[in-house]
């Protein structure tokens, strides 16, 4: 079996698991369990995030060029690390829309939009998740329920840092690291998708300006290469074909040189 066929093979049951690893850690975070509940959250959190470590190293081993495959699929890290960005896999539906003709540019931008947009609200719910379990129980904490954690963990992906709410664990403070770099990324997605947006936009009404691509360019030239090749023999325009000697009806007799078939003629 090959690295192309494992993937697809486990790609669905991945995703059943990502919601799984969703559904436990959020039960375990906003309930506060405690005592068995708390054990069988865990568990399920601990068995699927094993199950996309151990895809990650099957998928690896079975590369051919195992630094060529690491290198472009730095994504399949990610997922590893943090199951439940798998899940943004599922809003690629919203990326077709049917019946709707769009440029290569703008299928683009509408990709990165709803792949950001959803990864930031996954990245919102998880590290609200992950900010009230750090500071919950600690002294002086004033995240203390899932509201507030929401709240802070929004000011925060967005820049914008109230300061009416701040963590006073160190796990906490990870956490609004890790955000801070999102919301950085997450600005400067948007900014360039509306710039190039903008670009195409004025694009449209002075194409004359713009310039050729090399597609274009290539495709020119062979349109003109084959303009001017000249025409195969016997073709419309092209070389006369073999010139027929006289028929007998124009030629010379079978009575020698004259000019017909009568003696003497």
């Amino acid at each position: 079996m090959d690295e192309h066929t494992w993937h697809k093979r486990t790609s669905g049951p991945l995703i059943v698991a990502g919601f799984a690893y969703l559904v436990a850690y959020s039960w375990r975070v906003i309930a506060d369990l405690n005592g068995p509940g708390r054990t069988v959250a865990t568990t399920v959190i601990a068995v699927t995030w094993a199950m996309f470590i151990a895809d990650y190293l099957v998928r690896l081993s079975l590369a051919k060029d195992k630094r060529v495959w690491f290198r472009k699929h730095l994504a399949a890290l990610t997922f590893a690390v943090i199951p439940v960005l798998r899940l943004v896999r599922l809003l690629r539906v919203l990326t077709y829309v049917p019946g709707m003709r769009t440029t290569a540019g703008g299928a683009l931008r509408t990709k990165i939009l709803v792949y950001g947009v959803g990864a930031s609200l996954i990245l919102i719910y998880l590290a609200s998740l992950a900010v009230l379990e750090a500071e919950r129980h600690a002294p002086d904490a004033n995240i203390t329920t899932f509201d507030i954690a929401i709240w802070w963990s929004s000011v925060t992906v967005t820049t914008t840092g109230y300061g009416d709410y701040t963590p006073v664990t160190g796990a906490g403070r990870w956490v609004g690291v890790g955000l801070m770099f999102g919301g950085v990324a997450l600005a400067g997605v948007i900014t360039a998708t509306l710039a190039s947006w903008v670009l195409e936009r004025a694009a449209r009404e002075h194409d004359d300006e713009e310039p050729a691509t090399r597609a274009q360019l290539r495709i020119l030239t062979e349109k003109l290469d084959a303009f001017m090749a000249p025409p195969a023999p016997g073709t419309p325009g092209g070389a006369p074909g073999p010139e027929r000697g006289p028929g007998p009806e124009h030629g010379h007799g079978p009575m020698g040189d004259g000019g017909d078939d009568r003696p003497g003629g």
